[in-house]
């Protein structure tokens, strides 16, 4: 692949090329930087070995393509999905999933596709549908710098690594007839639900217990081979793949038509002369009478009493599958014993839990109450602790507008003492006097002394009349 003419550099001149660019050779190439290497002969051999549609269209990409922008209407498949179990159509609960996650076919790495698909493929074989709550609970999505994505379990042992090196220039363009995103998108993170615990993954799976459902998912690639694929319905086209023998045959077999006799006269005439000696033969006992009528034969009492070896051998078998039939009964009634009394037991156990909870409820409840109540007490103390704030805050503005009339008052009060200062040193004393007698306290003063003249005025007759009258 490289230039022919660095094949002709003396062997001196190599180790200062190598050492001048030695971070370029070590940097591992981006997903986005390769060109691949699929070819048309390689679409051949896929739809040989992995068994594509009929009706699949796929495309070769070109030189200038890269696996992170597929043309539109296509989506990117990598060599390696195939091989960890990715078939076409992609199943539902992988486009659910893709869906869910908001990425594209081709981020997904071969651990995270093998362990998906053979998680699709257990629950599958067990009956049941994968969902994203029950991928969720049992291992975790996550993303790298460069987008991939890939599969971290949470609480299950599961080893899964990709066996091919050169991963990332096989890939190819597949047309997109199912939905899905055709670009590298950013991972969304699916939710770990609260209502799915191991519990359920063992009732849903149909396993009797923690240990079983370790020892599936932990040999979980085996359910990535072809013969699984086949059996749950993903590998459509089969072909001559040896997964046809999980699936029993109901051929029919045919009837050899049996070929016409002629009817010639000679043919006719021993046909009737061998049935004839075969009626002779049925009719006729040994050492015993005449012939007679088949109603009427008679037939030797050892005869009666004999047992041929295959009706022997029935018996034996049908004695050795009764046997084996009553020990199975006898093992399945035992199981159902012992389920009924787990039943029992998880039934008390059950029962004590759901009056546990309700105690519990039954205080919450109470505590419900009191707390509703405290909070309505303090909400109306909240409402008169509001009312009086706003009282005072009204008390304080009236006692701000009366400080400032006071100080306004004042203020005039002074400008008037001020004034009157004024005009008091401006006037003459006479004005002063005027004034002073045309003011209220002048009047007063004068009243004193009116009333003062009166008082002596009576006192001085009333001595006069007591002197007259004595």
């Amino acid at each position: 692949m490289g230039d022919p003419a660095s094949s002709k550099i003396p062997l001196e001149d190599r180790p200062t090329q190598r050492s001048e660019v030695p971070k370029r050779t070590q940097k591992a190439p981006k997903a986005d930087d390769v060109i691949s290497t699929i070819t048309e002969d390689s679409f051949i051999s896929f739809r040989k070995k992995f068994h594509f549609p009929n009706d699949l269209v796929m495309k070769v990409p070109a030189r200038l393509d890269r696996a992170c922008f597929p043309p539109p209407g296509y989506v990117t498949v990598y060599e390696f999905s195939l091989r960890a179990g990715l078939r076409f159509p992609p199943s539902s609960e992988l486009i659910d999933i893709l869906t869910l996650c908001g990425v594209c076919l081709s981020q997904f790495s071969y651990r995270a596709m093998s362990i998906v698909m053979g998680l699709i493929v257990l629950f599958r074989d067990r009956g049941v549908v994968l969902s994203s709550e029950c991928l969720s609970r049992m291992g975790h999505l996550f993303s790298d710098a460069q987008g991939r994505i890939s599969f971290r379990s949470k609480w299950l042992d599961i080893h899964t690594r990709d066996p091919s090196k050169g991963w990332i220039s096989n890939f190819f363009y597949v047309q997109n007839d199912w939905g899905l995103q055709e670009k590298w998108g950013k991972l969304k993170e699916l939710p770990v639900p609260l209502h799915i615990g191991a519990e359920d993954l063992l009732r849903i799976l149909k396993l009797p217990d923690l240990d079983a459902l370790h020892y599936e998912v932990r040999y979980l690639s085996r359910y990535v081979d072809e013969e699984y694929l086949f059996k749950v319905g993903l590998s459509t086209q089969a072909g001559r793949s040896h997964a046809q023998m999980l699936k029993k045959s109901a051929r029919v077999p045919e009837v050899v038509p049996q070929k016409n006799h002629s009817k010639r006269p000679g043919s006719e005439e021993g046909l009737q002369a061998s049935r004839k000696k075969r009626a002779d033969e049925v009719l006729t006992v040994v050492s015993k009478g005449p012939r007679a009528s088949p109603s009427k034969s008679y037939i030797p009492e050892e005869v009666l009493n004999h047992q041929c070896i295959g009706r022997r051998r029935a018996e034996e078998l049908y004695s050795d599958f009764k046997l084996e039939m009553t020990k199975t009964l006898n093992d399945w009634n035992k199981e159902f014993v012992k389920v009924k009394y787990l039943q029992g037991e998880y039934k008390k156990k059950y029962d004590s839990k759901v009056k546990e909870m309700k105690v519990v409820e039954d205080q919450l409840e109470g505590y419900r109450t009191e707390l509703a109540n405290k909070i309505t007490s303090v909400s109306s103390q909240n409402e008169r602790m509001d009312y009086l704030y706003i009282e005072l805050v009204e008390a304080q503005a009236t006692i701000k507008q009366q400080e400032k009339a006071q100080q306004v008052l004042e203020a005039e009060n002074e400008k008037l003492q001020s004034v009157l200062s004024e005009k008091e040193a401006q006037q003459s004393p006479s004005a002063v006097i005027e004034e002073f007698k045309k003011s209220y306290a002048f009047k007063i003063i004068i009243e004193d002394h009116i009333q003062e003249a009166r008082s002596h005025i009576y006192d001085v007759e009333v001595k006069a009349l007591e002197a007259e009258c004595a």
